[in-house]
Formats: structure tokens, sequence, C-alpha cells
């Protein structure tokens, strides 16, 4: 008797141990599956949020994505971080609004993984003013509002030091640079850090301001008026960003090759006649 329950438990823990083994074998089919069907699918969800990069996509990238078979969904954040952030967990494919810099910080206070595919045109910020027409009617004391988020204050501390207004520290990271890393304020200005949002609103009190390329877009400021446009570095041009496994799948390499085509150079010679958009090298 004792012989017959042993063996009895023997074969109810094979039994369980094949269930387990055939739920564990199917799940990772199904994982493999899901893997293989993203890495080709046709439908594509891309999270926007108001801004000129999108509208480029939208206008330029889409319409040949869409000829060649695949349907686009485009999701809308009201601003960047809640898009990397639906990024990070699948709820959608890919963003085109941040830049090297911007991802890395992302990456590593949220320890995501997200990825450049290709590196796509990009608006530079630039100096305005609505009082003054040259640089060079600058005087002590001049109010300069600059962005107060840490990326686009650096960008515009070496915009500062191109126009020669401010002297830097030798060896400075133009990525982090900040307002302690000023050697010299050679023109003697006043610089004061706000919501890059509400600088066009304030600007007929301050005497020069810059303006992030994608601030002057929403708030239709005419970049011609632009007194000087900061050199934009590769680590500060705009990027299609996709989540780590997405990189080399098929239809972010189709966005990538739409992104480097004569077609899309043509249309950006069409449309960018006044020097808007800053073309990244390949």
């Amino acid at each position: 008797m004792k012989t017959f329950f042993t063996e009895h438990k023997f074969f109810r823990y094979i039994a369980f141990a094949l269930v387990v083994s055939s739920i564990s074998l199917i799940t990772a089919c199904d994982k493999s599956s899901n893997q293989a069907n993203n890495q080709t699918k046709k439908e594509i969800s891309m999270g926007v949020s108001p801004g000129p990069y999108n509208d480029l996509f939208n206008d330029a990238v889409k319409p040949i994505l869409e000829s060649e078979g695949y349907k686009v969904k485009l999701v809308s954040f009201p601003h960047l971080l809640e898009s990397d952030i639906a990024l990070t967990e699948g709820s959608i494919d890919l963003t085109v609004a941040q830049h090297t810099a911007y991802m890395d910080v992302f990456n590593a206070q949220r320890k995501a993984h997200l990825k450049s595919v290709v590196h796509v045109p990009s608006v530079p910020a630039a100096v305005f003013s609505n009082k003054y027409t040259s640089l060079k009617q600058v005087f002590s004391g001049a109010k300069v509002a600059i962005p107060q988020d840490a990326s686009n204050a650096a960008r515009s501390y070496n915009l500062l030091e191109k126009a020669g207004w401010i002297k830097l520290k030798e060896n400075t990271n133009p990525i982090i640079v900040s307002k302690n890393d000023i050697a010299e304020n050679i023109a003697g200005i006043e610089i004061i850090e706000m919501d890059s949002a509400n600088i066009p609103r304030v600007l007929d009190e301050l005497d020069f301001a810059v303006i992030p390329g994608s601030i002057v877009y929403s708030a239709n400021i005419d970049s011609n008026k632009a007194l000087l446009s900061e050199t934009i570095i590769p680590d500060l041009e705009i990027m299609v960003v996709v989540n780590e496994g997405n990189e080399n799948s098929q239809w972010a390499q189709d966005i990538k090759r739409i992104y480097q085509s004569q077609q899309f150079k043509d249309y950006m010679k069409t449309h960018n006649q006044n020097g808007y958009w800053v073309m990244p090298k390949e």
C-alpha cells in the first residue's frame, strides 16, 4: 500500500512538471512570436506633442509610410516626458522630439533603455528681441531671458558666448554648461532664467531673449527676425527614438530610410528656403 501511494505521488509530480514545462514553452513561444511580430508589424503608433518635429513627420514622412502599406497612429501628449514614459511602457512605438542629451538624462533617471534610430532636421535656438535689431545694441544691464531647464539653458549659455556677451570657463562641457560656468560677463548683461514657454509672452518687457526652436514655432515667431542662431552639435540634433530592441526593426529602418531618402531631401529643399531647419550630417 505504501509503495502504491509513493508511486502515485511520483506520477502526480511528473504530471505537474509536464504541465509547468508546457506552460513555460507556450509562454516562451508566445513571447518570441510577439517579438517577431513587433519587428515586422505594419501598424505603428507615434507619441506627439505640439511642435515642428511632429508636424514635419506628419507632412513629409507619414505619407510615404502610408504609401508603403503602413498605418500610423498619432497619440497626443502634453509634454515630451509623458510620451517618453509611454514609450518605455510600450504604449507607443516612437517619438521624434528629443536629442541625445535629453534622452541620456531620461534613461539615467528612469532606468530606461531608449535608443536613437536616426537624426532628423532640427530647429536651432536663437536670440530674439522686440526692441533691438542688432547684437551690437546690447548694453550693460540689458535683461536677457533664457530657458530655465538644464538642457536648453546649456544651449543658451553657449549661444551667449557665440554672441560675444559672455565667456565660459575653459574645457566646459557644452551639454551641461550652467551659470556657474561663466568666467566673464563681457557685456554686463542680466541673465534671467525662466520657463521657455513664457519667454514669448514677456518678450516686450525684455531687451533680448534666447528662444528654443520649438517655442519659436509654437509661438508663431518669425524665424527671420533671429539676431543669432546657435550652432547645433550632433548631441543636440533631434532624433527618432524607440525602445531598445526596436531600433533594428523593419518599421524603424523604413523610417530611417525615408528621412535619408532623396524624396525627403527634395521636400526639405522646397519647404526650407528660409533656412529654418538645420539638416543633420549623415
